[in-house]
């Protein structure tokens, strides 16, 4: 695996990631994801109907020389659809930041917009699917062509340690994309695998608002899980 710059070095992979970047948001590859995206887009949710949306692919982001890769699910309608950053503008992306930056891989614990001055240490944040999924629920198809075409490109010129795989629908991608060895490993939130191509693999519930607001996850749980994978990326 890649060994990791010192703070004034340029990581090699940024143009490539840039690239990637130009790529997810130009791609329409799957229409379903494409209309869907774009209708949000004009039927703006009215608490924001002032705001521009984005309504295109969402890159991943965050810092280019990454121990950690942060996998969600898909952007979200009204989130970084609106947005254009994943995670950002919505209850999710909330936990999520906050947790991050009480570990110490978020300079700051919130995420409004994509110029709000957040900066990920150790840390890249991205999702299988790269579009807003209608009811978020991606085919089958939709997930294969946006992780063979998208995501193999960032794990590859990321070469993190350690994956955490927000809810089982990251899981069972992280699952494929590491490949194991025997019996594939049950997700479970904490639960831990090492990947046949060396990588560990850490679980948590997804940071979705039936998890926060039922109790299923809480602040702590997710700190927890972060702590955990920061142990086996020093480790």
């Amino acid at each position: 695996m890649t060994t990791h710059h010192s703070d004034d070095a340029v990581p090699a992979s940024t143009d490539r990631l840039g690239a990637v970047a130009t790529g997810v948001a130009d791609c329409r590859r799957c229409p379903r994801l494409v209309t869907h995206r774009e209708r949000v887009a004009v039927d703006k949710r009215a608490a924001f109907a002032d705001q521009d949306y984005w309504g295109r692919g969402v890159p991943g982001f965050g810092d280019p020389d990454a121990d950690l890769l942060v996998v969600g699910l898909a952007p979200a309608a009204h989130g970084a659809n609106r947005t254009g950053r994943m995670f950002t503008g919505d209850r999710s992306g909330d936990m999520l930041f906050a947790s991050l930056h009480r570990v110490g891989l978020a300079n700051q614990p919130t995420a409004t917009h994509a110029g709000d001055g957040l900066e990920l240490r150790r840390t890249w944040v991205t999702s299988p699917v790269k579009c807003a999924p209608p009811g978020n629920r991606p085919t089958t198809t939709e997930r294969d062509t946006c992780v063979s075409t998208w995501l193999v490109d960032e794990l590859a010129l990321l070469d993190p340690t350690v994956l955490v795989a927000l809810g089982g629908f990251a899981w069972d991608v992280c699952c494929r994309l590491g490949g194991w060895d025997g019996r594939k490993p049950r997700f479970g939130h904490g639960a831990e695998a090492r990947l046949a191509d060396g990588r560990a693999l850490v679980a948590s519930y997804h940071v979705s608002q039936l998890n926060t607001f039922t109790g299923r996850l809480t602040d702590e749980m997710l700190d927890d899980v972060f702590r955990r994978a920061l142990e086996l990326a020093d480790g």
